[in-house]
């Protein structure tokens, strides 16, 4: 047995204590369906940003604040204490160089001008959240910063030359100096090839920091375990997200949050304030590129929540955490 028996592992591998990845008729989903989902993709619907035409030059904030660069990719500036969240700088989120989702805007901050990192968040293990190459370069640069991540990463990697992760389980905790951070469930999965579906595990984090909760939700659908969330470790002061990669439902409504499912986990863990990530730099799925930027202010309108209270950030622009 590699990993203690729990309601999310049988011993050799995790799963989701809800169902994902499931059809119609309720059978599990192969690979070849999962292909052919994400070949349904139209190069066109990305083709314009109307919303964000280029990078702008963005003033750095102080801590506390939180600066997008992208994707799933935050500088979190609290006092003392700067974090990465899932740090992807490089062009594409793919196993090889030459092919893969290519981003269509860059960082929003150069690696060179990033302050000194602490701490450096992996939510799990998919392209698109952990960048080995980047990765080696932020150690590079900043080599005391502590890598906190799930169950199995710390052992990937090591073989890639990052050593010293710490790794959770979900509801474990780690203090790293005064801070303490709780890894939290989440409604999705893991792998990085063909044959290594969910031998890792995926999920959230809650920061505790001089008496302030922030909340990194990694990637996720909609899951009852928001309110858990709340209930075990309180309501965060600030929320991370995810609002994109969400077309088609059926295919990825179990796994990713669309904008009305982020603003029902934003109340069920009766965040103060929350901002929209993973939209915006990849395309993973089917809808257009500004769609989650438009369904999230119909989503807000629905649920009555002010739009200062449920945002979204261009890419290297910033915003006060309180």
């Amino acid at each position: 047995m590699k990993y203690p028996r729990s309601d999310h592992c049988d011993g050799k591998t995790f799963f989701n204590p809800e169902p994902t990845m499931r059809n119609a008729k309720g059978r599990r989903m192969g690979f070849m369906t999962i292909i052919r989902a994400r070949m349904k993709k139209d190069p066109a619907v990305w083709a314009n940003w109307p919303a964000f035409v280029a990078n702008r030059d963005y003033p750095a904030l102080a801590a506390p604040s939180v600066c997008f660069i992208g994707h799933s990719s935050f500088l979190i500036r609290l006092p003392g204490l700067n974090i990465l969240t899932d740090p992807v700088f490089s062009k594409r989120c793919s196993p090889v160089r030459f092919a893969g989702p290519s981003r269509v805007r860059a960082p929003g901050m150069r690696m060179e001008d990033l302050p000194p990192v602490e701490m450096i968040l992996l939510s799990h293990n998919h392209y698109d959240h952990m960048d080995i190459s980047a990765l080696k370069r932020l150690r590079r640069l900043h080599p005391k910063a502590v890598i906190v991540t799930m169950l199995g990463n710390a052992a990937f990697l090591a073989k890639k030359g990052l050593t010293g992760a710490i790794e959770l389980d979900w509801w474990d905790e780690t203090q790293v100096g005064e801070t303490m951070v709780t890894a939290t469930p989440a409604r999705h999965f893991a792998a990085r090839g063909l044959y290594d579906r969910n031998e890792t595990l995926w999920g959230g984090m809650m920061i505790m920091h001089q008496g302030r909760r922030l909340y990194f939700a990694g990637d996720t659908g909609y899951t009852r375990f928001f309110k858990e969330i709340r209930e075990r470790l309180g309501a965060p002061d600030f929320a991370l997200l995810p609002i994109g990669a969400y077309e088609p439902r059926w295919f990825m409504g179990p796994v990713h949050m669309n904008p009305a499912d982020a603003v029902q986990a934003f109340q069920d863990l009766g965040a103060r304030r929350a901002v929209g990530m993973h939209f915006g730099v990849f395309q993973l799925t089917a809808e257009s590129i500004d769609a989650p930027l438009h369904d999230l202010q119909a989503a807000r309108a629905a649920s009555g929540v002010a739009a200062a209270a449920f945002f979204s950030l261009d890419v290297g622009e910033s915003a006060a955490l309180w």
